[in-house]
């Protein structure tokens, strides 16, 4: 009877590919920030943005996000994430960049000096809402 052995690299790649698959969920799963004395840097998986305070120009409180081009990302159930254009926008290549966690509540919508655009709300609406009056603070000390 002849004995079947088992590949100890089959069972290595199954756990190191499952490994990667959790940590690439729990980078999705929702905005990270980090707050600098000079810039707020936001990471969500593979997408990063740097917020720098100096170039803020608006800050609003949005319903909505207007329908838009997906230049890569994901949607998927609540969550949104990626870099996306307005379609009245396809000549001047401005970038919007998406970071939201919940497509049901309020989103804010942050505009740069280089008129690109930033939508963004986490998971807990109470820190969204926090975030919001630390942005309009950032954009009346840079005024």
């Amino acid at each position: 009877m002849a004995t079947n052995k088992k590949h100890w690299l089959w069972n290595i790649v199954i756990v190191i590919t499952l490994i990667v698959c959790l940590c690439a969920f729990a980078a999705h799963y929702k905005n990270w920030t980090r707050i600098e004395s000079d810039k707020m840097t936001i990471l969500s998986g593979i997408y990063y943005h740097d917020l720098k305070y100096d170039e803020l120009e608006e800050v609003e409180w949005v319903e909505r996000i207007p329908p838009m081009k997906r230049l890569n990302g994901f949607s998927a159930f609540e969550k949104g994430k990626g870099i996306y254009q307005e379609f009245k926008d396809t000549l001047t290549d401005t970038k919007v960049y998406v970071f939201v966690d919940n497509f049901e509540q309020q989103k804010i919508r942050i505009v740069n000096k280089d008129k690109s655009q930033i939508f963004l709300n986490l998971k807990d609406s109470l820190e969204t809402i926090e975030m919001f009056d630390f942005f309009e603070n950032k954009i009346e000390l840079n005024q």
